[in-house]
């Protein structure tokens, strides 16, 4: 999500704009003075942009003082992405997801997305995919000497490394061992110094999260996104790791001397002086990422905490001593062969004393003089094979990205996102990226048509272009329309050869007509359908060659073999997961093409959280929101009354006998009716009060609560007095039992009752809505 701060000063002549300083923060500024209708034309007023890189008294104050005019050529470059992006992308996801969805059983997508920033990311990830799958690993030999100094065992290191010939291995093996001594050659000390960190930009961080501290991209941007506006952090989206010269190192590291962690640290500093930090890289856009004032864990909460407790450590880092260590080689001769053995001893920690996971990996040597003999104890000759490399790790694609110009600062927590959540990849331990079968089907069908698709290299030609703009050295337009001259041609020879990835994905997944089992007959041709399990679940008609999607999640079963009175298709029953068995009928046709127009809007359909989801192609409207006025199964004659909870109905759920029951259409409450009734019916009577549907209730001849054994009675759910005694409703996880005496005051809304405004407390009873 962006995190745009949006204060807007605006006085009679005047209009300050506060927000992000980047090419969107500058895009929204002419958002805003076109929605206030601010005319920067006229000379009698005038719009000021102020730049900041945080929500500080003294930032703000400094940018007040330097207010600048809004750079509509960085507005035009961002215009020019966002419509290259979503004409590019909209234009192969809608093909390739109409051409793919309802031709195979295990396709597990709902959306088959083309991005031209997503899809060379994925390509990354495949590309290492099928390295480490087409490796052919060799047999390598490597001669390890063991010697024994000072009490100490050391296994030396063969300057050779290793040798892919056994023959020759074992040639050498013989004579080291018929060496027996190793002479110490050579004994070398060097002073080595691994430098502090230059600042911190979003890549660096966004790394640093997913191998470190175990977030990923998107999570890891959100967490700094909160810190941020909480005024903890400076702006998390920047390239730049080098700090301006007016920075303050010294009040930053004041504001942390509270901190019980670090704060003697940064006391030392600034008693003996602190460093100057490395001069690292200025991409002109915000300051490195720097706490700006002091916080607890008790103040932003764990995970926000380890992700503040990093950017300190790493900002203290920038400004602490190197860290200084000596490094000690020893050469042995064994043989004919040379050995070595090497030691590293830290002198000064520096700043790995704040950023331990930096920190030098301590090996003690035993002391050694030239010219000594040492008796070897054994020669192992180590066979061994080749290895591939691992997965990507979510830090390797973050460099990848960087390197290669796919997205920006901003946007690449969200590519890498994307291609999980589409099942394009899936993130095993480690953070690692592995590719699913969809993920490599696509790339490889990418790379057999037209590879400039999934290659890195269109995109960067597509930001060279827009850089360009925010130059000024372009035009907005033209780029644009350059740009989609170029795709349009490209789309047109995918869609010419796109049986070329159909072959693919024909090899990888199950075509439907061989797939499912019969659930319903189709209305169209009468035939049995089958029913698809996999994502998305849906019902397939071999004959007419026709596929219906159904909701996510829950399960379905014929609905007693009844039909749709409005286009023939038998019905199903959705039960909805872990909702008390809450059910609704389901016309798989009228689902996916609904009979109404804008049926998703009026009646919320897509919206539903404890519902049916909606469909891929239709609104996904159940019978439960279907107001047809004819249908016996709509929301006209099966619907009560108005949900107390919400602004949905409550329907008689039809297949809930014993434990008879009305399940709100749009939330996840439910009245309980009378258990053990032998019937329970909506009637076309309606309650002359409060306009709900009256229901018949045939009770048990058992435990009829009627005088006179009788069993049938007809009565309002909200104003009949023996109903509300004997109803119970559920809100959310909280059960109250329902009786006293009154009337009831609420107003329903069951098949076109009016609805009151009364607002609703969990704790009243039914009666009291």
């Amino acid at each position: 999500m962006e995190m745009h701060l949006s204060y807007m000063i605006l006085f009679l002549h005047y209009m300050v704009l506060w927000l992000d300083c980047d090419r969107e923060g500058e895009n929204i500024c002419f958002e805003v003075i076109e929605s206030t209708g601010f005319d920067m034309k006229d000379s009698k007023r005038k719009v000021y942009r102020a730049r900041f890189s945080s929500v500080t008294e003294k930032d703000i104050s400094k940018a007040m003082d330097n207010l600048v005019e809004p750079n509509r050529d960085e507005a035009l470059a961002v215009d020019a992405r966002q419509e290259i992006d979503l004409k590019v992308g909209v234009a192969f996801s809608r093909f390739q997801t109409s051409y793919f969805q309802g031709k195979y059983q295990n396709l597990d997508c709902r959306v088959i997305s083309y991005g031209p920033c997503q899809t060379p990311t994925l390509g990354f990830c495949v590309q290492r995919y099928m390295h480490i799958n087409t490796f052919n690993p060799e047999k390598f030999w490597a001669l390890r000497p063991y010697i024994m100094k000072d009490g100490y065992e050391l296994q030396l290191e063969w300057e050779r490394r290793r040798l892919f010939d056994l023959e020759a291995a074992t040639v050498f093996q013989k004579l080291v061992v018929e060496g027996r001594t190793a002479k110490v050659m050579d004994v070398s000390e060097k002073q080595e110094v691994k430098g502090r960190p230059a600042g911190l930009n979003t890549v660096n961080l966004l790394k640093v999260a997913s191998s470190a501290l175990g977030f990923g991209p998107q999570t890891a941007m959100h967490l700094a996104e909160r810190l941020y506006t909480q005024g903890f952090i400076s702006y998390p989206r920047t390239e730049s790791t080098a700090y301006p010269s007016s920075f303050d190192f010294a009040d930053t590291l004041r504001a942390q001397i509270s901190n019980s962690m670090w704060g003697g640290y940064v006391q030392r500093l600034l008693s003996d002086g602190f460093q100057k930090p490395k001069s690292g890289t200025d991409a002109g856009d915000h300051p490195p990422i720097t706490p700006m004032r002091a916080a607890t864990e008790d103040m932003v909460g764990g995970d926000a905490w380890r992700l503040y407790q990093y950017v300190c450590q790493h900002f203290i880092g920038t400004v602490s001593p190197n860290c200084k260590y000596i490094r000690t080689k020893v050469e042995l001769s064994i043989g004919g062969e040379t050995f070595h053995c090497t030691g590293q001893r830290v002198t000064e920690k520096g700043f790995t004393a704040i950023m331990p996971r930096s920190a030098v990996d301590e090996k003690k040597l035993p002391s050694f003089l030239k010219g000594e003999r040492i008796e070897v104890l054994r020669v192992e000759l180590y066979e061994g094979n080749t290895a591939p490399p691992d997965f990507l790790t979510e830090s390797e694609l973050i460099s990848l990205m960087e390197k290669h110009g796919i997205g920006t600062d901003a946007s690449i927590p969200v590519h890498i996102n994307n291609i999980g959540e589409r099942n394009y990849v899936q993130v095993q331990s480690g953070r690692k990226l592995v590719p699913t079968a969809l993920g490599i089907t696509l790339i490889r069908g990418y790379q057999c048509i037209d590879p400039d698709l999934c290659l890195p290299d269109i995109r960067s030609f597509i930001e060279q272009q827009i850089t360009l703009v925010a130059k000024g050295q372009a035009d907005h337009s033209y780029v644009v329309q350059h740009v989609i001259q170029q795709f349009r041609r490209k789309f047109s020879y995918f869609v010419q050869q796109i049986e070329h990835m159909d072959a693919l994905f024909e090899a990888q997944f199950s075509p439907l007509a061989g797939s499912g089992r019969p659930l319903s007959k189709c209305g169209k041709c009468l035939r049995y359908m089958k029913h698809i399990t996999a994502v998305p679940p849906r019902l397939f008609c071999g004959t007419c060659e026709e596929v219906y999607y159904l909701p996510q999640k829950g399960t379905v079963k014929l609905y007693k073999e009844l039909t749709c009175p409005l286009d023939n298709f038998e019905l199903v029953i959705y039960s909805v997961p872990g909702a008390e068995g809450k059910s609704f009928p389901l016309c798989p046709y009228c689902y996916n093409s609904p009979p109404f127009e804008g049926i998703d809007t009026l009646f919320g359909a897509s919206k539903t959280p404890n519902g049916p989801a909606k469909s891929k192609t239709g609104s996904g409207m159940p019978c439960s929101l279907c107001p047809h006025p004819t249908c016996q199964h709509s929301v006209r004659n099966q619907g009560v009354c108005a949900c107390p909870e919400c602004e949905g109905t409550l329907v008689l759920d039809p297949v809930s006998f014993p434990k008879w029951k009305l399940n709100c259409n749009l939330c996840s409450c439910i009245v309980f009716l009378p258990e053990g009734a032998h019937r329970i019916a909506t009637t076309s009577n309606r309650c002359p009060e409060c306009d709900s549907a009256i229901i018949e209730i045939d009770f048990n001849k058992k435990t009829t609560p009627l005088e006179n054994g009788a069993t049938l009675h007809q009565g309002c759910v909200l104003c009949d007095e023996l109903l509300l005694s004997l109803v119970e409703v559920k809100h959310g996880r909280s059960f109250v039992r329902r009786g006293g005496r009154g009337r009831g005051r609420g107003r329903g809304r069951g098949r076109g009752g009016r609805r009151g405004s009364k607002a609703v407390d969990p704790k009243m009873s039914f009666r009291d809505f």
